[in-house]
Protein backbone atom coordinates (compact mmCIF):
# COMPACT_ATOMS: atom_id res chain seq x y z
CA UNK A 1 0.00 0.00 0.00
CA UNK A 2 3.06 2.13 0.80
CA UNK A 3 6.07 2.69 -1.22
CA UNK A 4 9.16 3.85 0.15
CA UNK A 5 11.62 5.27 -2.17
CA UNK A 6 15.39 3.43 -2.15
CA UNK A 7 18.25 5.57 -3.19
CA UNK A 8 21.74 4.40 -3.27
CA UNK A 9 21.05 1.23 -1.60
CA UNK A 10 19.39 2.67 1.70
CA UNK A 11 16.04 3.68 2.49
CA UNK A 12 15.12 7.26 2.08
CA UNK A 13 15.16 8.37 5.52
CA UNK A 14 12.13 11.44 4.17
CA UNK A 15 10.24 9.22 2.50
CA UNK A 16 9.82 6.80 5.51
CA UNK A 17 9.11 9.27 7.69
CA UNK A 18 6.09 10.72 5.38
CA UNK A 19 4.47 7.46 4.67
CA UNK A 20 4.43 6.63 8.90
CA UNK A 21 3.19 9.93 9.15
CA UNK A 22 0.27 9.54 6.95
CA UNK A 23 -0.52 6.00 7.74
CA UNK A 24 -0.77 7.43 11.54
CA UNK A 25 -3.42 9.70 10.20
CA UNK A 26 -5.07 7.29 7.83
CA UNK A 27 -5.86 4.79 11.53
CA UNK A 28 -6.57 7.73 13.28
CA UNK A 29 -9.72 8.82 10.70
CA UNK A 30 -10.70 5.35 10.57
CA UNK A 31 -11.25 5.04 14.41
CA UNK A 32 -12.87 8.41 14.42
CA UNK A 33 -14.91 7.09 11.49
CA UNK A 34 -15.77 4.05 13.68
CA UNK A 35 -17.03 6.37 16.76
CA UNK A 36 -19.07 8.31 14.88
CA UNK A 37 -21.01 5.54 12.76
CA UNK A 38 -21.67 3.89 16.64
CA UNK A 39 -22.81 7.40 17.95
CA UNK A 40 -25.26 8.27 15.07
CA UNK A 41 -27.12 5.19 15.18
CA UNK A 42 -30.95 5.67 14.80
CA UNK A 43 -33.66 4.88 16.86
CA UNK A 44 -34.71 2.24 14.31
CA UNK A 45 -30.87 0.79 13.83
CA UNK A 46 -30.80 0.64 17.60
CA UNK A 47 -33.79 -1.63 17.82
CA UNK A 48 -32.43 -3.86 15.23
CA UNK A 49 -29.50 -4.26 16.76
CA UNK A 50 -31.58 -5.61 19.74
CA UNK A 51 -30.45 -3.25 21.97
CA UNK A 52 -34.16 -2.07 22.69
CA UNK A 53 -37.88 -3.76 22.12
CA UNK A 54 -39.31 -1.47 19.33
CA UNK A 55 -42.52 -1.01 21.39
CA UNK A 56 -43.32 -1.05 25.07
CA UNK A 57 -45.56 -3.91 25.21
CA UNK A 58 -43.02 -5.90 24.10
CA UNK A 59 -40.64 -5.00 26.71
CA UNK A 60 -43.32 -5.65 29.29
CA UNK A 61 -44.13 -8.75 27.75
CA UNK A 62 -40.56 -9.97 27.83
CA UNK A 63 -40.08 -8.51 31.07
CA UNK A 64 -43.80 -7.89 33.46
CA UNK A 65 -43.56 -4.95 36.03
CA UNK A 66 -45.68 -4.44 38.40
CA UNK A 67 -47.42 -0.91 39.48
CA UNK A 68 -46.06 0.76 42.75
CA UNK A 69 -48.05 4.16 42.45
CA UNK A 70 -49.92 6.16 40.38
CA UNK A 71 -50.21 10.41 40.79
CA UNK A 72 -51.38 13.38 38.99
CA UNK A 73 -49.32 16.43 38.58
CA UNK A 74 -52.12 19.71 38.76
CA UNK A 75 -50.91 22.99 38.45
CA UNK A 76 -53.78 25.53 40.19
CA UNK A 77 -57.03 23.76 38.65
CA UNK A 78 -55.87 22.16 36.02
CA UNK A 79 -54.26 18.15 35.43
CA UNK A 80 -51.08 18.32 33.71
CA UNK A 81 -50.27 14.94 33.46
CA UNK A 82 -50.95 11.41 35.37
CA UNK A 83 -48.28 9.10 35.87
CA UNK A 84 -47.52 5.22 36.98
CA UNK A 85 -44.58 3.67 38.61
CA UNK A 86 -43.89 0.19 38.03
CA UNK A 87 -40.83 -2.50 38.45
CA UNK A 88 -40.20 -6.13 38.00
CA UNK A 89 -40.10 -6.55 41.67
CA UNK A 90 -42.89 -4.28 42.79
CA UNK A 91 -40.30 -2.21 44.67
CA UNK A 92 -38.42 0.91 44.64
CA UNK A 93 -35.19 0.83 44.10
CA UNK A 94 -35.47 -2.35 41.97
CA UNK A 95 -34.00 -4.89 44.04
CA UNK A 96 -32.98 -7.26 41.17
CA UNK A 97 -30.26 -5.89 39.38
CA UNK A 98 -31.76 -7.71 36.16
CA UNK A 99 -35.00 -6.32 36.29
CA UNK A 100 -36.90 -3.81 34.74
CA UNK A 101 -38.39 -0.64 36.10
CA UNK A 102 -41.14 2.02 33.63
CA UNK A 103 -42.37 5.19 34.49
CA UNK A 104 -44.66 6.12 32.46
CA UNK A 105 -46.47 9.59 31.95
CA UNK A 106 -49.72 9.99 30.12
CA UNK A 107 -50.43 14.08 29.38
CA UNK A 108 -53.56 15.57 29.74
CA UNK A 109 -52.21 18.87 28.23
CA UNK A 110 -50.63 19.73 25.00
CA UNK A 111 -46.74 20.66 25.80
CA UNK A 112 -44.14 21.24 23.46
CA UNK A 113 -40.52 19.37 23.63
CA UNK A 114 -38.91 22.86 24.26
CA UNK A 115 -41.41 23.14 27.14
CA UNK A 116 -40.61 20.11 28.60
CA UNK A 117 -36.98 20.49 28.21
CA UNK A 118 -36.94 23.43 29.78
CA UNK A 119 -38.99 22.30 33.02
CA UNK A 120 -36.82 19.00 33.18
CA UNK A 121 -33.31 21.65 33.22
CA UNK A 122 -35.60 24.22 36.08
CA UNK A 123 -35.91 20.66 38.23
CA UNK A 124 -32.78 19.44 38.24
CA UNK A 125 -31.83 23.15 39.16
CA UNK A 126 -34.18 23.01 42.32
CA UNK A 127 -32.50 19.86 43.05
CA UNK A 128 -29.18 21.62 42.95
CA UNK A 129 -27.88 19.14 40.39
CA UNK A 130 -24.85 21.45 38.64
CA UNK A 131 -25.13 22.43 34.54
CA UNK A 132 -22.26 20.60 33.58
CA UNK A 133 -23.66 17.50 34.85
CA UNK A 134 -27.07 17.87 33.07
CA UNK A 135 -26.04 19.98 30.22
CA UNK A 136 -24.27 16.68 28.12
CA UNK A 137 -27.88 15.33 28.03
CA UNK A 138 -29.78 18.10 26.95
CA UNK A 139 -29.05 17.55 23.01
CA UNK A 140 -30.22 13.68 23.11
CA UNK A 141 -33.49 14.71 24.73
CA UNK A 142 -33.85 17.34 22.01
CA UNK A 143 -33.13 14.66 19.37
CA UNK A 144 -35.78 12.08 21.48
CA UNK A 145 -38.92 14.18 23.26
CA UNK A 146 -41.41 15.17 20.55
CA UNK A 147 -44.16 17.51 21.49
CA UNK A 148 -46.80 16.20 23.10
CA UNK A 149 -50.77 16.73 23.05
CA UNK A 150 -53.46 15.62 25.54
CA UNK A 151 -54.01 11.36 24.98
CA UNK A 152 -49.96 10.90 24.51
CA UNK A 153 -48.08 9.16 26.64
CA UNK A 154 -44.02 8.96 27.31
CA UNK A 155 -42.39 6.07 29.06
CA UNK A 156 -39.15 5.63 30.69
CA UNK A 157 -37.96 2.52 30.32
CA UNK A 158 -34.44 1.47 32.74
CA UNK A 159 -32.86 -2.29 32.53
CA UNK A 160 -29.21 -2.33 33.80
CA UNK A 161 -28.40 0.98 34.11
CA UNK A 162 -29.40 1.57 30.61
CA UNK A 163 -32.29 4.04 29.88
CA UNK A 164 -34.83 4.61 26.72
CA UNK A 165 -37.91 6.27 26.15
CA UNK A 166 -40.89 5.17 24.37
CA UNK A 167 -43.52 7.53 22.88
CA UNK A 168 -46.95 6.37 21.94
CA UNK A 169 -45.79 2.88 23.13
CA UNK A 170 -43.21 2.96 20.65
CA UNK A 171 -39.10 2.92 20.79
CA UNK A 172 -38.52 6.79 20.79
CA UNK A 173 -34.37 6.71 21.45
CA UNK A 174 -32.36 6.02 24.17
CA UNK A 175 -29.73 7.09 26.27
CA UNK A 176 -27.26 4.96 27.12
CA UNK A 177 -24.99 6.76 30.46
CA UNK A 178 -25.48 4.95 33.20
CA UNK A 179 -25.57 8.45 34.87
CA UNK A 180 -28.90 9.41 33.34
CA UNK A 181 -31.51 7.06 35.18
CA UNK A 182 -31.01 7.95 38.50
CA UNK A 183 -30.73 11.69 37.45
CA UNK A 184 -33.72 11.86 35.62
CA UNK A 185 -36.01 10.03 38.39
CA UNK A 186 -34.90 12.18 41.08
CA UNK A 187 -37.14 14.94 39.44
CA UNK A 188 -39.95 12.86 40.99
CA UNK A 189 -38.57 10.14 43.11
CA UNK A 190 -35.69 12.36 45.35
CA UNK A 191 -36.54 12.88 48.68
CA UNK A 192 -35.87 16.94 47.68
CA UNK A 193 -38.46 16.64 45.28
CA UNK A 194 -40.02 19.76 44.49
CA UNK A 195 -43.39 17.36 44.13
CA UNK A 196 -43.52 15.45 47.68
CA UNK A 197 -47.03 14.44 47.40
CA UNK A 198 -46.23 13.01 44.24
CA UNK A 199 -43.66 10.89 45.23
CA UNK A 200 -45.70 9.88 47.96
CA UNK A 201 -47.91 8.65 45.80
CA UNK A 202 -45.37 6.85 43.33
CA UNK A 203 -44.02 5.10 46.04
CA UNK A 204 -47.29 3.91 47.20
CA UNK A 205 -47.95 5.52 50.56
Amino acid sequence: MYKFIKLSGYWDRSALKDSLLLMSKVTVLVLLFTVFLKNSASADERVELGQWKNTLDEVEKEQPVKKIGKAVFSVLIWDVYESELSTSSGQYPEISKNGTLIYKINYLRSITSKELIQRTIEQWQHLGIKEDVYNIFIPQLKEIWPNVTSGDSLAFVIEQNRSAFYFNNQFAGSIEDADFAPLFLDIWLSKNTSEPKLRTALLGN
